[in-house]
């Protein structure tokens, strides 16, 4: 597990939430594999007890299953919860893509283009992890854009199943850089101002994950519910 430093004013729970939730998207702690309340505390360098409770607090995302007396496991991918969560994740993107186009600042589309340079780099650099960071500071900071932060935080919670699935597709596709050219489109047409080609490249971009489950299936068939 990857274990990186406390923020200032971070609680022992929200570092535990923090780091547990980052490590099952990275795949740092496997689909279906059982973890140890005791040792995930020891390499987090904090008690049991927020430890327990982060646990907890994702089981109720149904991404880690807790079982009385027998202990606690990833849970396996559920792909119908990966639909769902991408439905979602586009429902609200398309509305949110709209909002944009009509208040973006040239410092917001800056930002975006910032981002994008980053992931354009890291990609060259092989860093995985930082470029899918990147991918996800650019579609949060859509939403700072459209002033609807709490919408994401709700949206967020749910995300985890997708961001899986999004993560084995980095490490098991080939054309990855597709997803940054969506990016740089999504740009372009937001200094056009074009909400129809914004919506439409959003429903592309988000699109792309539902074609590869048979690929992720047969790269690491132990990881889904059968």
């Amino acid at each position: 597990m990857e274990v990186k430093a406390r923020n200032v004013k971070e609680t022992a729970r929200e570092y535990a939430f923090r780091t547990l939730r980052r490590n099952i998207v990275t795949l740092n702690l496997s689909p279906g594999s059982m973890v140890s309340e005791k040792e995930l505390a020891m390499e987090m360098g904090i008690s049991r007890t927020p430890t327990r409770e982060a646990l907890i607090e994702l089981s109720k995302s149904q991404i880690v299953d807790i079982f009385p007396q027998k202990g606690s496991y990833i849970s396996k991918i559920d792909y119908e919860l990966v639909d769902e969560s991408r439905f979602m994740r586009l429902v609200l993107e398309k509305a949110v893509i709209e909002l944009v186009c009509d208040r973006a600042s040239e410092n917001d589309l800056y930002e975006l283009e910032r981002i994008i340079s980053l992931q354009r780099s890291f990609l060259e650099a092989d860093a995985i992890g930082k470029f899918f960071q990147m991918d996800n500071d650019f579609h949060r900071h859509l939403f700072v854009i459209a002033n609807k932060m709490q919408v994401y935080h709700l949206m967020d919670s749910m995300m985890i199943h997708f961001d899986r699935v999004r993560m084995m597709r980095l490490h098991t596709d080939k054309e990855v850089e597709e997803l940054l050219d969506d990016h740089t489109e999504i740009v372009a047409a937001i200094r056009k101002r074009d909400k129809e080609e914004a919506s439409e490249l959003m429903t592309k971009h988000l699109s792309r994950y539902k074609v590869d489950e048979e690929l992720i299936r047969r790269e690491h068939p132990d990881y889904f519910i059968k």
